[in-house]
């Protein structure tokens, strides 16, 4: 009769019941006690009892009841895991952990603040709230967010989860850290693109001392007070934007990370020292006579270089910001600095240095050129959309012979050569005109017109060894198009900034999550391998059946 029963008992799998916690300290208990009672049976049956499964149920059901009721449960875990899209999913902090709180606060920005002042600000906290906010970072760091607010995105992420011309989109089916639907702090909506208007600026002053003091142009008798009062502008725009961005490094210093983790702002850094030679080199004669000294060059170029150190460093060794993976248009950034420091380094008489930076830059160019030019299979997808920010190709090759002309005094085979790729991108963009349009505004358009202004000044230095008709005109009518794109450019600044008050939306690209959320497939996994399970159990008891039948 006894292995009738236990042959009668192998036709069914225990699925194991839900209990409170004060139940299952009971059934502990119980446990226990039967399993003080099975050491006193048979070596036989101890043998058995250990080719179960581990735990013990409190009832036993049908493989069929049992597979039905694990489909239901993991319905309702997909049903609880789905993401609402409006932004608000995660919150910082402060959305994770409103269950249980009372009256929580619509969004907490302190993810991005500095850690050290938050440091601060909780070694002056009560001892209650001190623990609260501990608490809360616990119970986040529970959740999962801790990777999230993590500020080393990869930058394959802001490709798959932004869209744009300048990746500052987030798309449909992406969350952020950040709520949309509310303004954030001004430090935080400040982005590093503004150094485009400093950019557009001082190439502008660069373009109209070229125009007072070129013999191509004398005939126009352009006054040098233009260039003064540009020079000024740009100077006083540089210093606000230069203070306002050191104020976000000060208090924001983790969106500042962000910043520079994103495969196409992480060029902006380098625009500050780009902007300082800029006004070093269209200094006016009024305020500076004579030649510069080559402690400027120094106190410039020092920080650029070795910002580009760590950039090129980064496409060379390979990883996951390899240039195939990262390049975009606005790559350009990092190596028209070279150009522009050799012109500045042949300014104040090292020759040497400045042939050095020439040949740093035109081997970087090559690269870029030919990597975005060809669109490797390995690279990341750009965004569709085309945009201005396709006229950062004839900004290097534009700067390049500007700068060998300025380093051997003559606007040779090789310099022509730069001046005519340059000439052609110029032309290939001009008669697409339609690309250029259906597109918001924003400051980081600024960045695309010293590329007009660098090819106008290359046209004037051409005009000055190569004079004809043609070639004045054609200095002309260049000029005249990026003073109108920078005066246009202007004005739709000053509206949107003190008119519309609309220049600094919510900087969506920088909060992003680390890892994509809203797909979870680990609660079906977990049904299948229970199903592959309960099949090998079934499998075991089949043979234990069959031995026991032959004894």
């Amino acid at each position: 009769m006894d292995n009738k029963h236990t042959i009668l008992q192998t036709h069914f799998v225990d699925i194991h019941e839900a209990l409170p916690e004060e139940d299952e300290e009971g059934m502990i208990k119980m446990e226990e006690s039967d399993n003080n009672v099975e050491k006193k049976t048979s070596r036989h049956n101890r043998v058995r009892e250990m080719k179960r499964p581990q735990k013990s149920f409190g009832r036993q059901l049908s493989l069929e009841t049992g597979f039905s009721m694990l489909n239901k449960e993991s319905n309702a875990k997909d049903e609880r895991k789905a993401l609402t899209r409006s932004g608000r999913s995660f919150g910082g902090f402060d959305s994770t952990i409103r269950i249980g709180l009372e009256g929580g606060r619509k969004g907490d920005f302190s993810i991005f603040k500095t850690k050290s002042t938050l440091s601060k600000q909780n070694s002056l906290l009560p001892s209650k709230k001190k623990e609260l906010v501990s608490q809360r970072i616990d119970d986040a760091s529970n959740v999962g967010i801790d990777e999230s607010v993590d500020t080393s995105v990869p930058a394959g992420r802001y490709f798959a989860a932004l869209r744009g011309a300048e990746l500052d989109e987030v798309k449909e089916s992406e969350d952020i850290l950040l709520p949309k639907d509310e303004k954030w702090p001004f430090l935080l909506r400040f982005p590093i693109g503004c150094y485009g208007i400093c950019l557009g600026l001082s190439s502008q002053s660069v373009l109209w001392r070229a125009l007072a003091t070129s013999p191509a142009t004398k005939f126009l008798h352009i006054t040098p007070i233009i260039n003064l009062v540009l020079w000024l502008l740009a100077v006083t725009v540089l210093i606000s934007v230069s203070f306002t961005y050191i104020l976000k490094c000060i208090f924001y210093f983790e969106a500042v990370k962000r910043e520079y983790f994103h495969p196409v702002r992480v060029n902006f850094f380098f625009a500050p020292w780009v902007v300082c030679m800029f006004l070093a080199i269209s200094v006016p004669p009024k305020i500076a006579t004579g030649t510069l000294h080559p402690a400027i060059w120094c106190v410039f170029m020092a920080p650029y270089f070795f910002l580009e150190l760590k950039i090129y460093g980064q496409w060379l060794s390979g990883g996951k910001r390899r240039l195939c993976k990262v390049a975009n248009p606005s790559s350009h950034l990092s190596v028209v600095g070279n150009f522009v420091g050799a012109i500045l380094a042949s300014r104040v008489g090292w020759k040497e240095p400045a042939k050095f930076l020439w040949a740093v830059g035109f081997a970087h160019y090559l690269v870029v050129f030919v990597t975005l030019y060809q669109r490797l299979p390995t690279s990341e997808a750009l965004p569709k959309e085309l945009h201005p920010v396709y006229s950062m190709f004839i900004a290097a090759p534009s700067a390049a012979s500007i700068a060998w002309e300025n380093i051997y005094g003559d606007f040779d085979g090789l310099s022509r050569t730069c001046f005519f790729i340059a000439l052609f991108l110029y032309v290939s963009l001009v008669v697409r005109i339609n690309f250029f349009t259906g597109f918001r505004f924003s400051v980081a358009w600024w960045s695309y017109t010293f590329p007009m202004t660098t090819a106008s000044v290359a046209t004037i230095k051409y005009a000055e060894h190569v004079p004809s008709v043609i070639s004045k005109g054609l200095a002309l009518g260049l000029s005249f198009m990026s003073s109108t794109m920078v005066s246009i450019l202007f004005v739709s600044t000053f509206l949107h900034a003190f008119v519309w008050r609309t220049l600094f939306p919510n900087d969506l690209a920088i909060a992003i999550t680390k890892r994509k959320h809203g797909k979870e497939k680990k609660p079906l996994k977990k049904v299948y391998d229970i199903k592959r399970w309960t099949k090998k159990a079934l499998t075991k008891n089949n043979t234990v059946n069959e031995d026991t039948a032959q004894e």
